[in-house]
């Protein structure tokens, strides 16, 4: 340990220097730069590197060089409107894209600045060793994204990559090659271009096979919004034409409008006069026995539609909020990151449950043709019939409807405390990638969370206490409904929405009747045909405050009322899932698993059980 005159850190002025070196190459000199144990990052205009102990060790400035000089030349050659324009849609192409333009970057970085391309190396290395991709033997065991921009980096500085990660190349190259050979030959044409390298990504990403993921053309977009334009602008002048023809006459009719709105409300107030009068009349002739109020007052709408007699306390302290508005965007990036690297192993199984699922629908949403009919199209796949006999009838097909009605699935995810950790970790990512392939097959998803405000109570304990502690107050809580995605948003707008799921102190206690109703509206107002509503929990709803001052079954019994509400209704079909307690009591429909690894395929399998066994009833 290096003893320092005033106990200062000996790393800070190792970190000081790297700061203002990553700000220089950057060419940012607003760019924050901070040292974390949290992995590495860049948000907007911070910039997060590995941390550097007191013992300053070469493995650690190396590696934090290393990823500096990576992501300051990220932020000098990637442009972002242009980056964001020609990205892909699918989750595949994105990844290639990403991957391909970061190797962009830092290549350029290394012919300009030699000195930048010994950091970069150890920091792929690192990478590659935590990885594993030195031990790998088959080209399944590693993403192609990875691969891809490992031979892109060395086509473009011709530089041999670090072992591990030239083995993970090395597997890949020839089907890459063999794939997209004509197109990376372009390379050095494009690499200083970040358009034109974009259209270059792209092209590879199709030949690659990932076609039917890149999503519109954004240059074919533009020059239908110019044309769109000129359109828009030859209407105005046509409607400013229309304008001053119609202008005379317009102020004619101005002048007859106000003098019926004036007699109008003159009707009006007379109405309202005599409306006055006789219901003064009528309490005048009203007599009312001694002490009676003149009035009853109006009855208050239950707060369940359930349950009537389910009470709460006040309903004024309890929110229903979007997951943005809990963290800011850097947060919530931060929080997404810390999630991804913590199921990193898990993913690949998830995905692979997940295609398997959009598989399914997307076998059960193929259209089928009936053949051989009297009327309809001309089948000229048969004409050649006619053409050897002509005694041969023409022959026509009919276009079957799919069966595979229109349809919106929320994900109701507990967010109580007793998910933390891993649980809440293996539902988000479960969620996640399920409301991307849903998302695939053109099934709306929502994705919501339930939670309280506060641990005991809250404000409307406080308040309950303030007044009095009247008896059997109903739920004493403050809710907190969170929207993670809402039906309509785009699933890569709302990914960073399900790292929230990560911040400390969020998760607290569990209202599960409540919440269950909320979603269930939120559900049943969707103008699509069919509605599925999937309740991920690992517990029976608990509140110590509410069930502290209430019956002890007070919330378990309006959760059984809200259940049977749905199931009776069959406007929503609900199922559950429930982590390591049994909600077979509770649900009609609902597995339970005993280990939180087993929830990815308990989700998957109930969802494609539900579209499976909707079309094997039609047959």
């Amino acid at each position: 340990m290096v003893n320092t005159p005033d106990n200062r850190n000996p790393a800070d002025p190792f970190k000081k220097a790297l700061a203002e070196a990553t700000k220089t190459l950057a060419n940012d000199p607003e760019l924050g730069v901070s040292f974390s144990v949290d992995p590495s990052g860049m948000v907007n205009d911070q910039v997060r590197l590995p941390q550097v102990s007191r013992k300053l060790t070469r493995e650690e400035v190396l590696l934090a060089r290393g990823t500096a000089d990576s992501f300051a030349l990220r932020r000098r050659f990637h442009n972002s409107s242009t980056g964001s324009r020609y990205e892909p849609e699918g989750t595949m192409a994105k990844e290639l894209y990403e991957s391909m333009e970061n190797a962009r970057c830092e290549a350029i970085g290394v012919k300009s600045m030699p000195g930048t391309a010994g950091n970069i190396d150890v920091k792929i290395e690192n990478e590659a060793k935590l990885k594993g991709y030195g031990d790998i033997k088959d080209a399944s065991q590693v993403p192609l994204p990875v691969a891809a921009g490992y031979l892109i980096r060395h086509l473009a500085t011709g530089r041999q990559l670090p072992e591990a990660a030239n083995n993970v190349m090395t597997l890949w190259k020839d089907f890459i090659e063999m794939s997209a050979g004509n197109t990376l030959g372009d390379l050095e044409n494009v690499l200083d271009d970040q358009k034109k390298f974009a259209k270059f990504t792209r092209k590879i990403i199709q030949d690659l096979g990932y076609g039917d993921q890149l999503g519109n053309d954004p240059d074919d977009s533009e020059n239908q919004e110019d044309q769109s334009d000129n359109d828009t602008e030859s209407e105005q002048e046509n409607q400013d034409d229309d304008n001053e023809d119609n202008q005379e006459g317009s102020e004619d009719s101005d002048a007859s409008s106000e003098q019926l709105q004036e007699d109008e409300q003159d009707s009006s107030q007379g109405s309202a006069s005599q409306e006055d009068m006789a219901e003064s009349e009528s309490d005048d002739d009203t007599e009312l026995p001694e002490g009676d109020a003149p009035t009853e007052p109006p009855t208050s709408r239950p707060h369940s539609a359930a349950d009537p007699n389910y009470t709460v306390y006040s309903t004024n302290f309890d929110e229903e909020i979007r997951a943005e508005d809990l963290a800011d965007s850097i947060e919530l990036e931060r929080l997404r990151a810390y999630l991804d690297q913590q199921l990193e192993p898990l993913k690949g199984a998830v995905s692979r449950l997940a295609n398997k699922l959009q598989r399914r629908l997307q076998a059960q949403q193929n259209r089928s043709w009936e053949f051989d009919l009297e009327e309809g199209i001309l089948d000229a796949g048969r004409l050649a019939r006619v053409v050897s006999n002509p005694t041969t009838p023409l022959s026509f097909k009919v276009e079957k409807d799919t069966e595979f009605k229109d349809t919106c699935v929320t994900l109701l995810l507990d967010n109580s405390g007793s998910m933390r950790g891993r649980p809440i970790s293996i539902a988000a990512i479960c969620a996640d990638i399920l409301a991307r392939t849903l998302e695939r097959c053109q099934v709306k998803t929502e994705i919501l969370g339930f939670t309280t405000r506060a641990w005991k109570g809250g404000q409307s304990r406080e308040t309950w206490l303030e007044h009095g502690r009247s008896p059997q107050p109903g739920r004493l809580n403050d809710l907190r409904h969170i929207i993670y995605k809402s039906a309509d948003a785009p699933w890569r707008r709302a990914r960073p929405n399900l790292g929230l799921m990560m911040k400390e102190g969020l998760l607290k206690e569990n209202i599960d009747g409540e919440a269950l109703e909320w979603a269930h509206l939120r559900l049943k107002n969707r103008p699509e045909a069919r509605k599925i509503l999937m309740v991920i929990s690992d517990g029976a709803p608990v509140d110590d405050s509410t069930l502290s001052v209430n019956s002890s079954n007070f919330l378990e019994k309006h959760l059984r009322d809200v259940i049977e509400m749905i199931e009776r209704s069959r406007i929503t079909e609900l199922i559950a899932v429930g982590i390591g307690h049994d909600v077979t009591r509770y649900y009609r429909r609902a597995v339970t698993i005993t280990d939180v690894e087993q929830l990815a395929g308990a989700m998957t399998e109930q969802l494609a059980s539900l579209f499976d066994k909707k079309i094997k009833s039609k047959r």
